[in-house]
């Protein structure tokens, strides 16, 4: 972990393919997410572009509101390889504000049915007023750890 992101890596058993395909599906989100914070997806279209923007409920019993919901907007879309998405918040009047922290998957393919996977957390785009009231990270290392192994698990389905 550095000062600004934190990365961890997990060798799957299961194509980049399939594990890219678990990835862009986001009504699999809460059961891939090692925080148990995911609950459901609103939005539940794969992902195929940047910019799609997809909504998934959440729950923290830190946050404010207890239950929320966050937009998230794709920023990466390179099947098989990258996938990510800038998490935000849809305001009363549609427009959507996001907090400068990033999610990203990237997939190398080792064997046929063997990926390296690396997960990172990125917050170095937080501005200042954000960072006074929100802790970065949020979790530690081991959320993006139980997440790679819920993804590895999740792709080996038949």
């Amino acid at each position: 972990m550095d000062q600004e992101k934190v990365t961890v890596t997990l060798t799957a058993a299961a194509p980049a393919a399939r594990l890219f395909a678990v990835l862009a599906d986001p009504t699999t989100h809460a059961a891939i997410d090692g925080t148990g914070w995911v609950q459901e997806a609103v939005d539940r279209a794969p992902l195929t572009e940047v910019g799609q923007v997809f909504r998934v409920d959440m729950y923290h019993a830190n946050h404010p509101d207890g239950a929320y919901q966050v937009a998230n907007k794709v920023q990466v879309l390179d099947p098989p390889y990258a996938i990510g998405w800038l998490p935000g918040q849809e305001k009363e009047d549609g427009h959507l504000e996001f907090g400068g922290w990033t999610w990203r998957y990237d997939l190398a393919s080792l064997a046929p049915s063997e990926t390296e996977v690396t997960l990172t957390y990125d917050w170095s785009a937080v501005p200042q007023f954000i960072r006074e009231y929100i802790q970065f990270p949020p979790f530690g290392p081991e959320h993006l750890t139980n997440s790679l192994h819920h993804l590895a698990e999740l792709a080996s389905r038949p």
